[in-house]
């Protein structure tokens, strides 16, 4: 099983994380890690050019924090495992600058008052893409590596082509997998995740009426009832399939052991969808 973390610390993920990537990589970059997660925290916390701190109530910090945690035991399941040859400690340090800023699109700059960074749902995605070509280019990384931050990120799209994807190589592809996997995982075994869905629903809700009359933008749930009561078939018809072939199984490297152990994340997630059964009931 996993050492529990605390998901609201970002300081606590980032200890949990730099014990990995130490463990992985001991002739690393020191700083790596510590120096990811500043970035992070400096756009969350609103201390980063002119953009305000976050102020989603879904989407917030620490729901990239949960992300974060997932990512980087996946990849590092994924390095333990000894079957995945093509990875190298730069593909991790790009997969875990892409979990840290794949919901930056959520920010808003300092003059926008209308709203929360919720309406912004529809786009999300590429304005993450495009927040982390500027921070990335700020921090003097290699025009090839953003874009291969840019493809990873692009796997949190939810009606994403994955296939259309232009990844680099097939190391690139499987670290933009791992992100789109513990993206999904990573919030839905959290222990409130039942309890965020009403706020996930506001946000929903923001979205559509800030994006009316674009393509997409009708909320497909009438209340947060409604989209509590829809979560079980999502998660039974939407996100296990996806995890299983769009994903290529990736979350089975989260296994203790792998390959045959169980699965703590799908196993938390399982717990939280028959607790909102039994709620519905």
């Amino acid at each position: 099983m996993f050492t529990p973390v605390d998901t609201r610390s970002p300081s606590a993920v980032e200890q949990a994380v730099a014990v990995l990537y130490r463990e992985l990589f001991p002739h690393g970059n020191a700083r790596f890690v510590s120096e990811a997660f500043h970035w992070a925290a400096d756009c969350f916390e609103g201390r980063y050019a002119e953009y305000q701190a976050i102020d989603a109530g879904y989407h917030d910090f620490e729901h990239t924090l949960q992300g974060t945690l997932c990512m980087a035991r996946l990849l590092a399941g994924f390095f333990r495992s000894g079957t995945l040859r093509v990875l190298t400690q730069r593909h991790f340090e790009l997969g875990l600058i892409g979990i840290l800023l794949h919901d930056t699109g959520y920010l808003k700059v300092r003059t926008d008052r209308e709203g929360t960074g919720a309406k912004y749902t529809l786009t999300h995605v590429n304005r993450s893409c495009e927040f982390a070509a500027r921070l990335l280019g700020e921090q003097r990384f290699r025009a090839e590596e953003i874009v291969d931050v840019q493809h990873m990120i692009r796997c949190t799209g939810v009606n994403v082509d994955l296939a259309g994807i232009p990844f680099a190589s097939e190391a690139c592809r499987l670290v933009g997998y791992a992100l789109g996997t513990a993206d999904l995982l990573g919030q839905m075994a959290a222990t409130d995740y039942i309890d965020k869905l009403p706020v996930l629903y506001v946000e929903f809700e923001e979205s559509a009426r800030f994006s009316a009359g674009k393509s997409g933008a009708v909320c497909a749930f009438g209340s947060a009832d409604d989209l509590m009561r829809k979560t079980p078939a999502f998660w039974d018809r939407y996100v296990m399939p996806k995890l299983e072939r769009d994903f290529a199984a990736c979350f089975r490297f989260l296994n203790q052991p792998w390959p045959a152990g169980e699965n703590w994340y799908v196993q938390r997630v399982t717990e939280n969808i028959d607790r909102l059964r039994q709620q519905l009931a």
